[in-house]
């Protein structure tokens, strides 16, 4: 079987097989709703994968499915990349992890350093959320204050206050002038919410505003550049410019969440965007597919970090941090993230943007794409969203989102639901092709649905 080429010995049909049935009815009686997290798609049962190889995954009943899900945009080379199962090879002979540091996490952070502007010092943690609660710790340890602002609709971990109104809707997230701090799960405190600011995203007077009002409070504004769960759109220049002016008027420092986003461009998405940050966390395209996340900034504001005198400004361990095999998966990577991969994966993004940008056009279908660089996603809505709030979608708007994705998995193809779909390295031009191809069948498939969108203009 040729397990490189787009549309051969792909899925078709029904998208869950009986194996994948069988799997979830026995992991009903272990986990609390059949799955170990919450993000795991089900239509109504998982998929269960038995391999991956390259931009492909195999399910346990055989099929082959082309991955634009990537384990939520991390596997930017794919699965089973062969310098990192050989990197991990080579370090599983010679052990797993230790209490002592090894060669390889002083390799990672001195490539991250001189790769990432704005980051001269870096520590390692297991995860992006690791990442995202240490970074705000740091800014509250550098600056004395508490409080956070933070984009509405925008994700950045679970983490208590990076969770405030990352699910507001329209009965909560209240004037947009100044939104509502909205809980993310029951029982979250109400201390929590009173210390985040939420922003609205592309609102460059709001930012100045609401930032200049709470600026004795604020340690921090976190910014993802552009956050996949507020519609993967490109932050507006006055946008990024009112937030780092303002902040650098009030002694307010930006944090920029890059664990998605890095893989935007050779130097992230900071530079690509014109965002100078005070700190970075990273995460995902770092580890080579394995358990990472970072924290990286200036030099001055790591510095609470530094036990090399005594008890830190912010104590930051973790038993896990930096083990070798992240740190070898995660070298082997990124070493091989060049100039010019980058500018093969920015040309398969464009193609796909592209091809589903003229196939809507074509169909006059109320649907647009947005993205950059490796990253898009589809909205149910003729025009490009400005911010998390323009890209909430309606009902019918929802449903026509769960056909799509069912479509795709339909026709062998793992397109996320309400999430940044990526390219990955061993894709051709011939599977961007095939990504439109399927994208254009489902506009032919269900014009009544398609016409149950309201049209937003």
């Amino acid at each position: 079987m040729d397990e490189g080429s787009a549309g051969s010995n792909i899925a078709r049909g029904a998208q869950v097989g009986q194996r994948s049935k069988d799997s979830f009815a026995r992991a009903q009686l272990v986990f609390p709703d059949g799955t170990s997290r919450v993000t795991i798609a089900r239509d109504p049962e998982p998929l269960y994968i038995e391999r991956g190889v390259g931009s492909y995954l195999f399910d346990v009943d055989g099929r082959r499915f082309l991955d634009l899900n990537c384990n939520f945009t991390t596997l930017i080379h794919g699965h089973a990349f062969a310098p990192v199962v050989e990197a991990l090879t080579h370090q599983l002979e010679r052990g797993s992890c230790f209490a002592n540091p090894t060669e390889s996490e002083v390799e990672l952070a001195e490539l991250l350093c001189s790769r990432i502007p704005q980051v001269d010092r870096v520590r390692f943690v297991n995860t992006g959320t690791e990442a995202m609660l240490f970074a705000i710790k740091a800014a509250r340890a550098f600056t004395g204050r508490s409080h956070i602002a933070k984009l509405e609709g925008a994700y950045h971990g679970a983490y208590d206050w990076g969770e405030v109104s990352l699910a507001a809707t329209a009965d909560s997230w209240g004037d947009p002038s100044a939104p509502t701090s909205t809980p993310f799960y029951r029982g979250m405190p109400a201390s929590v919410l009173d210390e985040v600011v939420v922003l609205r995203f592309n609102d460059s007077e709001g930012v100045r505003r609401l930032l200049s009002l709470h600026a004795q409070k604020l340690a921090a504004v976190v910014l993802d550049p552009m956050p996949s769960r507020c519609g993967l759109i490109a932050p507006k220049p006055e946008f990024i410019v009112a937030v780092q002016d303002t902040a650098r008027n009030n002694g307010i420092l930006v944090i920029a969440d890059e664990v998605l986003n890095l893989r935007q461009s050779f130097r992230g998405a900071s530079a690509r965007h014109g965002l100078v940050p005070d700190l970075v966390t990273m995460g995902k395209i770092i580890g080579g597919g394995l358990p990472i996340g970072a924290i990286g900034g200036r030099e001055d504001v790591m510095k609470v970090f530094d036990a090399s005198v005594g008890r830190p400004l912010l104590p930051q361990g973790g038993t896990f941090s930096a083990n070798p095999l992240s740190m070898t998966a995660g070298l082997a990577a990124m070493r091989l993230l060049s100039h010019a991969t980058f500018a093969h994966l920015e040309t398969l993004g464009n193609l796909v943007r592209n091809g589903i940008g003229r196939a809507i056009s074509n169909r006059g279908a109320p649907l647009c794409v947005t993205g950059a660089a490796s990253l898009f996603r589809i909205h149910p809505m003729a025009r490009i969203p400005n911010d998390y709030r323009e890209a909430y979608p309606t009902l019918a708007a929802a449903t026509l989102m769960k056909e799509l994705t069912r479509f795709f998995a339909e026709n062998g193809v793992i397109l996320p639901h309400g999430a940044a779909a990526s390219i990955s390295t061993p894709m051709t031009r011939a599977d961007a092709e095939f990504i439109v191809d399927v994208f254009a069948g489902f506009l032919d498939s269900d014009q009544d649905m398609l016409d149950a969108i309201e049209v937003r203009t």
